[in-house]
């Protein structure tokens, strides 16, 4: 596989809390000239951002995160926010905590209410795969296949581990078709990236592959 076709697949991420504008507007500027899906950034430089690029490369946010407690209400606002902002993509963070108590209807009530928040926008639902069960993962995928949402997202970054092989191999085992996937934390080598689009992967939030590919 072409370099080229793994970068199309990156989301271009940078989320660290001390992010600082000139960190943010050169991962825009990589995202611009590498062709990235997308520049994945905090909620607050949504706006900046979009004024910035000018529709050059897409742009997406993260709800509830990385822990994903907020209330519905409070993911269902930050989501309308982002869009009228300009944000193209919102990747959010799911309630583990009811998914350990089983409140299954409530996580699907949650994420059918932000993707109506999201209208036509992708909504990606990252179910931090590190904190869960293989029984729990394969609900989530029947949960996120049921709820309208684009995408079901392996990690936040933010926890105790990213995506593995396995549990994309899970994922492209459970959900249905119109469900894509994402992996996301810890793909440190374009062979990483490669191994998880052969694997079902179709998108990648990184923030190494851009760097790796401009010191080739």
């Amino acid at each position: 596989m072409e370099y080229t076709d793994i970068l199309k697949m990156v989301d271009h991420t940078l989320l660290r809390q001390d992010a600082t504008w000139d960190e943010i507007k050169a991962i825009c500027d990589d995202g611009i000239k590498y062709s990235t899906a997308s520049v994945c950034i905090p909620a607050s430089y949504v706006k900046q951002v979009a004024e910035y690029t000018g529709g050059r490369v897409a742009i997406c946010t993260v709800i509830g995160f990385p822990n994903g407690y907020s209330t519905t209400a409070a993911k269902v606002f930050e989501t309308q926010d982002a869009i009228a902002n300009g944000a193209d993509e919102i990747d959010m963070v799911i309630n583990i905590g009811w998914l350990k108590d089983r409140k299954y209807y409530d996580i699907l009530s949650e994420i059918k209410a932000v993707k109506a928040a999201c209208g036509e926008k992708i909504l990606k639902v990252i179910i931090e795969t590190c904190l869960l069960t293989d029984e729990e993962k394969i609900k989530m995928c029947e949960i996120v296949s049921q709820s309208g949402a684009d995408f079901i997202k392996t990690s936040t970054g933010f926890s105790t581990g990213g995506a593995t092989a396995d549990d994309i191999k899970l994922f492209a085992r459970h959900v249905a078709p119109h469900v894509k996937i994402k992996a996301a934390g810890g793909i440190s080598s374009l062979t990483d990236a490669e191994n998880f689009v052969n694997l079902g992967a179709s998108r990648l939030g990184t923030s190494r592959i851009v760097k790796i590919v401009k010191n080739l």
